[in-house]
């Protein structure tokens, strides 16, 4: 109960106006401040195909597809797992800033807690579990439901240990916004 009450915290809902935001201001950037990125980053000849994904206007959009959130969701579950705090924080970012804001503390502090919290043997399944994409509900084409029932993985986890999520569409990939 007490893993599925921090990750809650920590994955606290964002809001649909972070989406509106995100929308807002990249179809404006994307192509042409990519473009104008590249050539003052370094050398010419490498700047096009390396340097980009470094800044955040050059890094490629990521499909707004169910199969992309999935994907990602499995990221997160196998960080967890694997106890991979950076990417976690990444793939949280948004649940965790606003946690944050409201007095849980930096993401990186909140999930440590959370890794003690989470026994061996489903540290090691999480490691590998998968989704089950049929039990995935896609509310809109911004917001798609990770239900707990959705998780196949050799551990059994309950409401308390795992619980539900939300993935939302923003800044160009998919982000945990809310975890209950």
């Amino acid at each position: 109960m007490a893993v599925s009450a921090c990750v809650a915290l920590v994955a606290c809902a964002c809001g649909p106006e972070k989406s509106k935001e995100n929308a807002d201001t990249k179809p404006s950037q994307p192509s042409s401040s990519t473009r104008t990125v590249e050539p003052s980053a370094t050398p010419s000849p490498s700047a096009p195909t390396a340097k980009p994904s470094a800044t955040p206007t050059g890094v490629q959009p990521a499909p707004r597809t169910k199969e992309r959130a999935i994907q990602r969701y499995e990221q997160y579950l196998h960080a967890l797992g694997h106890e991979d705090i950076r990417t976690v924080c990444e793939v949280a970012g948004p649940g965790a800033k606003k946690a944050e804001d409201k007095g849980f503390g930096p993401c990186t502090s909140t999930y440590v807690v959370v890794f003690q919290m989470i026994s061996p043997a489903q540290k090691k399944a999480l490691q590998k579990a998968t989704v089950d994409p049929q039990r995935v509900v896609v509310r809109t084409p911004d917001k798609i439901e990770m239900p707990l029932e959705a998780v196949r993985s050799s551990a059994t986890f309950s409401e308390n240990d795992l619980g539900d999520y939300t993935l939302e569409y923003l800044k160009k990939d998919w982000y945990i916004t809310d975890g209950s």
